[in-house]
């Protein structure tokens, strides 16, 4: 494995941590600001448009920038915003803390998942990515449950702290072990927005959008959830959290294996699956030991997806990856927002700390229809290709004969005129 693989690994431990910590710190959080924990939920929310907005921003900011100083500039205002979140004196200033360390998240993965990429053979991408990503799953297991306790033993500042010191080791890490990687010459913002125009690239953004959202409709709300409806203590929400982590190490690593091999198979099998875990959540929140095994269930299944989600943006982006793969990482985080927005409004209606859980099988299955839907538009796309190579030849074999000399007399100086580059933007 490169050791570029292992420092970007270390950059998303941080980022990691300080994006799920939150989610078991809600309560104290919103106690000590005195605001109701949907209000603290906009902690998760903020974050997440933070991300959204960031990714293309930040991105486009960076083109000027080799790839390394980059992450290194993004660490930096990672490690910045944390400070102020831990030193905030009001729930708004917290807030913006979270937002400026939230800039940095997008373009961090977007340009590392690129960077990772490219370090490796072409059938080890998914794989490479998927190393990257362990650090923020590895996070889950380790950096996350390890906030929440010290959160809760010696105050929610202290965690914020502790992260913005992980933020400093991220940007040592990738000063040491990152080699310098300018942008690849002729690279230029208007090519990297082309790949917008590609209906394949939005339907899989769309797709990280519904289906990342229907993990974190449910793991925002983790805490309130296990400790009010299932009578789990709140000492307990650091182990739930741990087996989270868990799911979400072993899905990674699921989701990096196979991506290389069978990528639609394995969105189906993991999009459906997420969708039906999360609805049996209603009811399994109930039992303790049932509660515990979903959770674990809605990590492996939910991080599955994001090494196959990934490549599949930067196979359809073609020659301009960056850009995409960063708004892909935006759209992660836009599913995060909109399902996180969305918990709260089902609860505050009266319908329930497990009604988030029906929210997020929603999302879901609505990203399977999407990737069906893809996959069969890419289906259509090589039969019209296909067919369209056997007509050409057909009509070659005609022209050949001497039939159809009006449609030659029309085609053969359109033929000259793109040869000769007189035409070639028709």
């Amino acid at each position: 494995m490169p050791l570029a693989l292992l420092a970007l690994a270390i950059g998303a431990f941080g980022i990691g941590t300080t994006e799920f910590v939150v989610m078991g710190l809600l309560p104290q959080i919103a106690g000590d600001f005195g605001v109701s924990i949907p209000s603290a939920g906009l902690l998760v929310t903020g974050y997440a448009l933070g991300v959204v907005a960031g990714a293309p921003l930040m991105t486009v900011l960076g083109t000027k920038i080799d790839r390394k100083r980059m992450l290194m500039l993004l660490m930096g205002l990672f490690t910045l915003g944390n400070l102020l979140s831990a030193l905030a004196p009001v729930f708004v200033l917290m807030l913006a803390g979270r937002i400026v360390a939230s800039l940095a998240h997008g373009a961090f993965f977007g340009i590392g998942a690129v960077v990772a990429a490219g370090l490796v053979a072409p059938d080890k991408k998914a794989g490479a990515i998927a190393t990257m990503f362990t650090g923020l799953t590895v996070a889950n297991i380790v950096g996350v449950p390890l906030g929440t306790y010290a959160g809760q033993a010696a105050g929610w500042r202290a965690t914020f702290a502790g992260v913005a010191a992980l933020g400093v080791v991220g940007l040592l890490g990738i000063a040491k072990l990152v080699p310098p990687l300018p942008r690849p010459e002729g690279t230029r913002l208007r090519g990297e927005l082309a790949a917008f125009r590609n209906a394949q690239v939005v339907l899989a953004m769309a797709m990280t959008v519904l289906g990342f959202g229907g993990v974190f409709a449910a793991i925002t709300y983790v805490a309130p959830m296990t400790t009010r409806v299932t009578g789990y203590s709140d000492g307990a929400v650091t182990w739930l959290l741990v087996l989270f982590g868990v799911g979400m190490f072993l899905g990674n690593l699921l989701g990096g294996r196979y991506a290389d091999r069978k990528l639609m198979p394995m969105l189906y099998t993991t999009l459906g699956g997420l969708a039906v875990v999360l609805g049996v959540f209603t009811l399994t929140a109930h039992d303790k030991v049932l509660a515990a095994i979903t959770i674990l269930l809605i990590g492996a299944l939910g991080f599955a997806t994001v090494p196959p989600l990934q490549k599949r943006v930067l196979d359809q982006a073609h020659g301009a990856p960056t850009l995409a793969s960063a708004v892909n990482i935006g759209a992660f985080n836009l599913g995060n927002a909109l399902a996180a927005w969305l918990g709260g409004v089902v609860i505050e209606a009266g319908l329930g700390y497990t009604a988030p859980n029906w929210v997020g099988a929603l999302l879901a299955g609505s990203a399977l229809v999407l990737a069906v839907w893809s996959a069969a538009l890419e289906r259509r796309a090589g039969e019209r290709r296909g067919a369209g190579a056997g007509a050409g030849a057909h009509d070659g074999a005609d022209a050949d004969a001497g039939e159809n000399a009006l449609s030659r007399l029309v085609q053969d100086p359109l033929s000259e005129a793109r040869a000769s580059g007189i035409v070639e933007h028709v």
